[in-house]
């Protein structure tokens, strides 16, 4: 067993390379390019869209787009947010952090092409709801069945690693050391809330989703504020610390400039997910009469999880400066927290990773169901919901070190098909992003907010 963990922690290793990082990178910032810093002028009307009282409820879809936002950012805000930052910090010192946001950056783009193209190729499966993602604009607009059947194989696995097993592991240690609470205590209990959520398909988990993740990330964001607000004469040396280590790497041993560029993108791309093609399954569920509309809801979450809840992360351990006494992931940042605000700091982080790899746990549920649906029909709908919550015990109870060596391999498989199909279909991107653009009226400068305008081109 020793032996096959090794192997893949190897080729978890070679996926997660160079090279990888940078095609995820270089597509965001190809789109960035081509669309004229998109991400960043229409990030106001975006956000608008996202968080509109009046949601879009009569074009096709599932769920609002705020509830598909809501399910997305449950997959992504985890434990990326509070353990990832601090690894990215400890290895890489503070510049990682300026190189997580150039990566949030980028990845907005990315994420922006995802959904696009998840709701331009999206389909009815027989039971009338929505499917998308990568699989089916893969082999809908390019014709490659195969590399869309690659991609659905290795969601499914990596859902039930890094959605199941590994988000209810993190939780029961947290569980353990927090609270001396047993491991198989707390694998009953989340096997048993999980259930209740994902077996009701997505209308539950987004509902979950749109309580669960906006009032958790609510909390630990103000957390963080309070403590710049108790500390603010740190804040202007951390943002400086921040941006002269991201250019000379003094903070690492030997002045490793290349280990802070690589800890940044790497632990970037694992919290926001930009490019890996899990997001794009929750978008093609939305309610919407535009591709292109739904495309910018879905950017937002990149900015949503990295650029606010990781940069609250960094910018206090960073603040704390208690990253290079030996401690490191979650405890580093509820070590920092504590410190800062004492009392409820480190309760703020111990009860925000519970919260925040729950969330996980039903936002990859849905992922991991829609890519066996694609494989073998809605009838492995409600097994794979069952092998999934069994699997959200035993990650509670066993050792995981294959699990997550698995995981990560898995997790990099998926970003492969996904990007070949982004950058291909790259021109459809750019052509309904102009149409959508040069279709709307420029009534003081702004995009129209009506959502019956456009006409769904996947109806």
């Amino acid at each position: 067993m020793e032996a096959v963990t090794s192997l893949f922690n190897l080729l978890g290793t070679f996926v997660w390379g160079p090279v990888m990082l940078a095609l995820l990178a270089g597509t965001g910032l190809y789109f960035t390019l081509r669309l004229g810093f998109l991400q960043v002028r229409l990030l106001p009307y975006a956000l608008r869209l996202a968080f509109s009282r009046h949601q879009d409820t009569s074009s096709p879809g599932d769920i609002t787009q705020f509830q598909a936002l809501m399910t997305a950012l449950a997959g992504t805000i985890g434990t990326g947010n509070i353990a990832g930052v601090a690894t990215a910090v400890v290895a890489g010192g503070p510049g990682a952090i300026f190189w997580m946001w150039v990566t949030a950056l980028l990845g907005m783009m990315t994420k922006y092409a995802e959904g696009l193209l998840a709701v331009r190729y999206r389909v009815r499966d027989e039971n009338g709801n929505m499917s998308g993602g990568p699989m089916y604009y893969i082999e809908r607009g390019l014709g490659m069945k195969r590399l869309a059947g690659a991609f659905a194989v290795c969601g499914m696995v990596a859902a039930l690693g890094t959605g199941s097993s590994v988000q209810s592991n993190s939780v029961a240690q947290s569980m353990t050391a927090s609270f001396g609470v047993p491991g198989w205590i707390t694998g009953l209990v989340l096997t048993a809330v999980t259930a209740m959520v994902i077996l009701g398909g997505i209308f539950t988990i987004a509902r979950a989703a749109s309580l669960i993740v906006p009032v958790m990330a609510g909390i630990y964001v103000l957390g963080g504020i309070a403590i710049v607000a108790c500390h603010v004469e740190l804040v202007i040396p951390a943002l400086k610390l921040i941006l002269t280590d991201a250019f000379t790497g003094d903070a690492v041993a030997g002045g490793a400039i290349g280990t802070v560029i690589r800890m940044g993108v790497a632990r970037g791309v694992f919290s926001n997910e930009a490019g890996l093609g899990s997001a794009p399954i929750a978008a093609a569920a939305a309610r919407t009469d535009s591709p292109v509309r739904q495309a910018l809801v879905s950017m937002t979450g990149t900015f949503i999880d990295t650029l606010i809840v990781c940069t609250i992360t960094g910018l206090v351990l960073v603040m704390g400066g208690l990253y290079t006494g030996g401690a490191n992931g979650a405890a580093l940042t509820a070590q920092t927290f504590d410190a800062l605000l004492p009392g409820p700091g480190g309760w703020i982080v111990t009860i925000g990773l519970l919260f925040f790899s729950y969330s996980t746990i039903l936002g990859w549920s849905y992922y991991g169901e829609k890519c066996a649906q694609y494989l073998l029909g809605s009838k492995i709908i409600r097994p794979y919901r069952l092998v999934y919550t069994a699997f959200v015990m035993g990650g509670a109870v066993l050792s995981l070190d294959l699990v997550w060596a698995v995981s990560d391999v898995f997790n990099g498989l998926m970003a492969l098909p996904n990007l070949v199909g982004v950058l291909l279909l790259s021109g459809v991107v750019i052509r309904e992003t102009h149409a959508f653009i040069d279709a709307t009226p420029k009534n003081r400068g702004e995009i129209s907010v009506n959502p019956r305008e456009f006409t769904d081109q996947s109806r």
